[in-house]
């Protein structure tokens, strides 16, 4: 049966909820995006996509390490200028 909305990876939640395991075995190969008021609202993934797509690629240092800017002679020097009276 075909999900009552545009396409087969779209469902309204009321067909959502009616074919909740219908949903979840489509979701195994496909997101599946359930509206609500013509609109998407959320999409339905398979765990393992959901595992790959939350998973932490490395640590901030790493991320720092390999940065293009790393190695640039970049002026990161802070100013010590003395806190001024702002304007009304």
């Amino acid at each position: 049966m075909q999900p009552s909305t545009h396409s087969d990876e779209s469902w309204t939640v009321a067909s959502a909820k009616a074919k909740l395991s219908e949903v979840i075995e489509r979701a195994q190969s496909a997101p599946q995006t359930i509206t609500r008021n013509g609109k998407p609202s959320v999409v339905v993934v398979s765990a393992e996509e959901w595992q790959k797509k939350t998973v932490r690629k490395g640590s901030l240092a790493e991320f720092l390490m390999e940065s293009p800017l790393r190695g640039a002679d970049l002026d990161l020097e802070r100013q010590r200028d003395e806190p001024g009276d702002l304007p009304l």
